[in-house]
């Protein structure tokens, strides 16, 4: 089994978030690639890496990542997710599981329209979609302090972040991880 992140993060809340899930994936030993996007992947509006293409169709799962910028994902994660359009006709990814995180600064800064945006994308290739099954009210576990259940979501008013949406990182994490086993059965 393996499982792929594919992000971008420029003040490195969503990179935080990401290495949390990644050190989850790691612990529970799970083959893992992790690959932040760049700008010098951009060219001409369009991200080119044929490399990473062709790995992430040897994964099991992939969990996107983005903070949300103006009720979205950045710039950067939408060039990669248009480039994914040259093999979308073909479902190279259609079985694969998919999951979600962002981050911004407001408890409620529109977060849960990138998770919409990565479960659409996700859908269009065929994918299935992983959330939280964690209720708010759960606290004995610590996770989804925000109560959105479609992904991962943070909020980082100073810069910093919360504990809890570390932990939530890591909760999806070991979902994803649950899900692709049962489904590879």
């Amino acid at each position: 089994m393996k499982i792929a992140f594919v992000y971008f993060t420029n003040t490195d809340i969503t990179g935080q978030l990401i290495a949390a899930a990644l050190g989850e994936i790691e612990k529970e030993g799970v083959n893992s690639i992790s690959h932040k996007i760049s700008g010098k992947e951009i060219i001409d509006g369009r991200f080119v890496n044929a490399h990473l293409m062709k790995s992430l169709e040897a994964c099991n799962a992939i969990i996107f990542g983005s903070p949300t910028y103006m009720g979205s994902v950045s710039a950067q994660f939408k060039a990669f997710a248009d480039a994914t359009s040259e093999f979308w006709s073909g479902q190279a990814w259609a079985g694969k599981v998919a999951a979600g995180i962002t981050s911004g600064t407001a408890p409620n800064g529109d977060q849960a329209s990138t998770l919409q945006y990565f479960s659409i994308l996700a859908s269009q290739h065929g994918m299935i979609w992983t959330g939280l099954d964690a209720p708010v009210t759960d606290r004995n576990k610590g996770v989804n302090r925000l109560g959105c259940h479609l992904g991962v979501t943070a909020s980082s008013p100073d810069g910093s972040v919360h504990r809890d949406d570390l932990e939530t990182a890591r909760y999806l994490a070991r979902r994803v991880i649950k899900i692709t086993r049962k489904l590879a059965v």
